[in-house]
């Protein structure tokens, strides 16, 4: 057969892939009886990016599917209307690849065994999510009913638990299909450390945030999960920015509703934090006096909305960070004009013009103590409601192909 003609298709090929599924041989025999139908080299990927099956003639061949080099066809796999996965194919001996109809039936069969394989999986990532939610919701009242249902889920948490809230925010457009990345990633990370850990999208809309559950007597597997988590995703995420929160331990699996609002305030809490992704509640200091209103935001809201939100409004009109940004760092220095000047690389009149326009916006006056309190109260609010703060057109996340406005989403609720 000369380079470049097409596979011709040999149907009797098809019995090996069939006598593999109605024997049960799994998915890894099924690729490669296909790969031997299709005379083609065949990576098997499912929906979240994991590898199911590879039938390569060598490593080199392996890593040429993975990467998608030349000659690489991707094949997306479908179930009626739902994507199960990918296939990744290259023919051989540089030919143009298997005959359209042979190709058409054997991802056909690979798709509707993906499909059969990974339900009842996902049935049990279903009741693990409803498991998550439960329990940081407080629907589960009774404890050892708690325990008993997080032991059908292979997770025991009868000596205590810790909870981890990973979130990311992609730098600059890209594909929906990070989001369920983040999970499989923050669960591989998670589980690598604690093997019965459970991962969970934070709701049901939104994808760009994952709850871990964590069974943790001492506070050292909550610990490394949220260092492991964060690595798992700086590594397999590129272009992404990311606030992961640890909680304390709750020793009493009923508190876990509490360790709940402890990781998500510290994920509000770093997400305002240039220089950091990772925090626990035990170092969010006097954020910590505004636990108590995660459950119910409502007065949070009404101070945020008496004392910053204008300032807020006013740089988002003009965007810039430049009164946000000049009161944060004056509180961050002591209250110090020169030092905020000199770490803002600025003058101080610009910075006491700056205050000026704070007090016309807000009627608050950086000067006095009730001001600066109240102002500072205000940032905390903001912050522990998940309001982004402003930061202007050049550092705005997603901007690099042009100015775009900065989302503002409310996560207290969650």
């Amino acid at each position: 057969m000369t380079p470049g003609e097409t596979t011709a298709p040999d149907f009797r090929a098809l019995d090996a892939i069939t006598e593999a599924i109605a024997g049960g041989a799994g998915l890894p025999e099924i690729v490669r009886a296909a790969a031997r139908a299709l005379d083609a080299s065949l990576v098997l990927i499912d929906r979240t990016s994991v590898v199911l099956a590879v039938a390569a003639r060598s490593p080199a061949e392996e890593r040429a599917l993975l990467r998608e080099a030349e000659g690489v066809e991707r094949i997306e796999l479908r179930v009626a209307d739902a994507i199960v996965g990918q296939l990744r194919l290259r023919a051989r001996d540089g030919r143009a690849g298997p005959d359209p109809a042979m190709l058409r039936l054997v991802t056909t069969l690979i798709a509707s065994e993906v499909e059969r394989v990974r339900g009842p999986e996902r049935a049990s990532k279903e009741a693990a999510a409803a498991f998550v939610h439960a329990v940081l919701a407080r629907e589960i009242q009774d404890r050892d009913d708690l325990v008993a249902r997080g032991k059908e889920l292979g997770i025991s948490l009868e000596r205590g638990g810790s909870v981890i809230v990973a979130r990311a925010h992609p730098r600059s457009p890209t594909d929906d299909d990070w989001r369920s990345r983040l999970l499989a990633l923050a669960e591989r990370g998670a589980r690598s450390i604690a093997p019965g850990a459970i991962a969970a999208p934070a709701s049901a809309g939104d994808g760009d945030e994952v709850v871990v559950l964590v069974a943790d007597a001492d506070g050292d597997a909550g610990r490394r999960v949220g260092a492991t988590v964060l690595r798992e995703l700086e590594a397999n995420l590129s272009g992404f920015a990311f606030a992961v929160g640890r909680s304390r331990v709750a020793r009493d699996p009923g508190d876990l509703h509490r360790a709940g609002n402890e990781a998500l305030l510290a994920a509000n809490v770093v997400e305002g934090d240039p220089d950091e992704s990772l925090l626990a509640y035990d170092e969010t200091g006097t954020y910590q006096l505004l636990l108590p209103h995660m459950s119910d935001p409502a007065e949070l809201r009404r101070f945020y909305d008496e004392t910053v939100s204008r300032i807020v409004a006013y740089d988002e009109q003009y965007e810039t960070s430049d009164l946000v940004g000049t009161l944060e760092t004056f509180l961050e220095c002591d209250g110090n004009v020169n030092a905020t000047a000199a770490r803002l690389i600025t003058h101080r009149h610009t910075v006491r013009y700056r205050f000026e326009r704070v007090r016309e916006i807000t009627g608050l006056d950086v000067g006095s103590t009730d001001g600066r309190e109240r102002l500072s109260f205000g940032l905390k609010a903001m912050r522990v409601l998940g309001i982004a703060a402003p930061r202007g057109p050049a550092t705005e996340r997603g901007s690099e192909g042009g100015r775009v406005r900065r989302e503002a989403p409310d996560r207290s609720s969650r």
